[in-house]
């Protein structure tokens, strides 16, 4: 096979061939398609800042409530019409943005997403810090948790006790606040793929600000729940859980999930959007850790954006594998590597369930050998 990819390698990247290709009909729509994938990869970045740009504007929510013109859009983005029409027409051409009747400026298809929708607008100002991170990227690679990314996780590149017991409030709600936002889109997937009816307890370990834990709490009256986090997040998700008024089927348990047992008691476990944050040791910690907190026959669910197997079409696998690079030690893994782990922490009938978008979570179920 070596032998056949290194001749495909010579033919495609020979000189004559895209002189040939291109005058040939049959093969030059092959050749443009080919030309304007370079192209957008090169002019990425660029997409991306306009995208940046329009959401710190506010230019979403403008166009959303009324067609606007681009004097009008000038006079409440406070910026020179001259220049804030290039930028219109870069958002247009990306499909964020559409031209309306009158010189008007409307939602675009691809804008209505960020206009609906709080959490896709944080996470698209939240990821300034990765570009800014990747500006450089061979110092990028070689230096990769000395930038803004992985200080605004600070969790995600040590297991240490210390870590745990100094992180600041402030840095606490911060990123607590970015999980919540954008954790809609999960939740979704997360309840619309798995039914909760046959469990009567729910532990969610890593609960942040316990969002997931209310969504489902709202559906499920039969459920009652323990959230497991460090004690800054818990402060918080008690505010939260108490505005709902959800406390009283709520029990909160602080520690850390590095170092702590778990509380027992729960025939479900969740694990939402926290394995891929950490180190291949701290996950098997982790799942060894529910593993020993589960009665037997008890049940994992495990939900997270997951890589895709070797030879399968990537979703978001790019994006992903760099920022978690960018977080920390922690890893874009394939449902085959998450269920060796599983199987290694000593659960068994590992199973993914099928979901409608998987770009934003895939779920995993396991379980513990037993009979409840």
């Amino acid at each position: 096979m070596d032998g056949i990819h290194q001749k495909i390698d010579a033919w495609m990247t020979s000189p004559g061939l895209y002189r040939t290709s291109i005058a040939n009909p049959l093969t030059r729509w092959f050749t443009r398609r080919r030309t304007k994938q370079v192209f957008d990869l090169m002019s990425g970045f660029v997409h991306s800042q306009v995208l940046l740009a329009c959401v710190k504007l506010n230019i979403f929510s403008i166009v959303r409530q009324a067609p606007v013109t681009l004097e009008e859009l000038s006079t409440r983005c406070q910026v020179p019409a001259p220049v804030l029409q290039r930028l219109v027409l870069s958002a247009i051409a990306l499909r964020l943005l559409e031209h309306r009747s009158l010189s008007r400026i409307g939602l675009g298809a691809l804008g209505a997403p960020l206009a609906a929708h709080e959490g896709v607008r944080a996470m698209v100002e939240h990821n300034h810090l990765l570009y800014r991170d990747m500006a450089e990227p061979l110092d990028f690679l070689r230096d990769t948790w000395r930038g803004g990314m992985a200080g605004y996780w600070p969790y995600a590149h040590s297991d240490s006790p210390a870590q745990d017991s100094v992180a600041k409030l402030d840095q606490v709600g911060r990123y607590s606040a970015l999980m919540a936002a954008s954790q809609n889109f999960v939740i979704e997937e997360i309840v619309s793929a798995y039914s909760f009816k046959k469990h009567r307890c729910m532990m969610d370990v890593g609960c942040g600000m316990g969002r997931f834990v209310a969504a489902v709490a709202q559906r499920e009256s039969q459920l009652n729940f323990k959230l497991f986090d460090l004690p800054a997040v818990l402060a918080l998700t008690q505010k939260n859980h108490a505005s709902l008024g959800l406390e009283s089927r709520m029990s909160y348990h602080p520690g850390s999930f590095f170092h702590d047992a778990l509380p027992e008691g729960a025939d479900l476990v969740t694990l939402v959007r926290v394995a891929h944050d950490h180190p291949d040791g701290a996950v098997l910690g982790i799942m060894k850790r529910i593993y020993q907190a589960l009665p037997a026959g008890g049940t994992l669910l495990l939900a997270e954006p997951m890589a895709q197997e070797p030879g399968d079409k990537p979703l978001g696998d790019a994006y992903f594998h760099l920022y978690l690079l960018a977080m920390g030690a922690g890893r874009y893994r394939t449902p085959s590597e998450l269920t060796a782990m599983l199987q290694e922490s000593g659960f068994e009938r590992v199973a993914l369930i099928p979901n409608a978008m998987p770009i934003h979570t895939r779920l995993l179920v396991a379980r513990k050998p037993g009979a409840i």
